[in-house]
């Protein structure tokens, strides 16, 4: 398997179902494996999805699918280390999660055309599925809008799927659609979807109340994950008044906040140096 293959596996992984067994391990192994060295035994891994309360069987479960999906190599000692392919997914993933944008009502958006010969379906049904991933919204077949400081993301995405040949790039301040803007983002993206996310994520708060620290945390980033890269952080003009996204970001910060050193404390005490299998 090339490493770009494996890179497109593991960013499908992204529609994994918050709060499943395979989707937790995989929140911890890219929250903890590159604090811990990039290398962990099986037996420690499988005793930090004890820490979340998941069964030995099923969390070797778990790893062998994340295994199979490009997040994970297995390592001559019994363990596992990170597919060097995921590191830039990782790292993007950090910067979405943890460092959540809003867009002002006067930033740049950026227009993404794309032509996809007919003879490229499944390039033309990847492309769409990542860019709604990014938080593109579909102005019309064959052009998204996003916001402009995703032009990197976007860039970085079209070459990922070889798709850049087929594409046109354009930056705006001033989207003119026939009706208000508000009216056109309504329609570009599917705010009842998004407003659901939202709720769903806002919910799942109540479960983190009585759990340990490292419980706690590793169930909300989880919960989070997908949230700021399916919401693009539309400007709130265009957005109705009782929008919940302001709510979800402020409550995800402050328990971020007061949870996090607890967390990495914990997955550090609970793999010892002798399980990172350090190189």
């Amino acid at each position: 398997m090339t490493a770009h293959a494996s890179t497109d596996i593991v960013l499908d992984d992204i529609e994994a179902r918050p709060g499943s067994t395979t989707s937790l391990l995989r929140t911890v192994i890219g929250l903890y494996l590159r604090p811990l060295g990039g290398h962990i035994t099986s037996a420690a891994l499988v005793r930090l999805a004890g820490d979340l309360g998941i069964p030995a069987a099923r969390a070797r479960t778990a790893i062998t699918r994340l295994k199979q999906r490009g997040l994970l190599l297995a390592t001559a000692d019994p363990g596992y280390a990170l597919n060097p392919a995921a590191l830039p997914m990782l790292e993007r993933g950090d910067r979405r999660i943890f460092a959540v944008r809003t867009m002002a009502a006067d930033d740049e958006w950026l227009l993404v055309s794309a032509t996809i010969p007919e003879t490229r379906r499944d390039l033309r049904h990847q492309l769409r599925r990542r860019l709604q991933f990014l938080g593109a919204g579909a102005v019309t077949a064959g052009l998204w809008i996003l916001p402009g400081h995703l032009a990197d993301e976007a860039e970085q995405l079209l070459a990922e799927l070889d798709a850049r040949v087929y594409a046109t790039l354009f930056r705006t301040s001033d989207p003119m659609p026939a009706d208000p803007l508000a009216c056109a983002a309504a329609r570009w993206w599917d705010l009842d979807a998004l407003r659901a996310e939202h709720e769903r994520f806002l919910a799942s708060l109540a479960d983190l109340e009585h759990a340990e620290p490292f419980a706690a945390y590793v169930r909300l980033i989880d919960s989070w994950r997908v949230l700021p890269y399916v919401d693009p952080g539309l400007p709130r003009t265009l957005l109705p008044d009782d929008w919940p996204g302001e709510r979800s970001v402020r409550e995800f910060e402050r328990l971020s906040h007061a949870l996090a050193p607890a967390a990495l404390a914990h997955a550090r005490d609970a793999v010892p140096r002798a399980d990172r299998i350090e190189t």
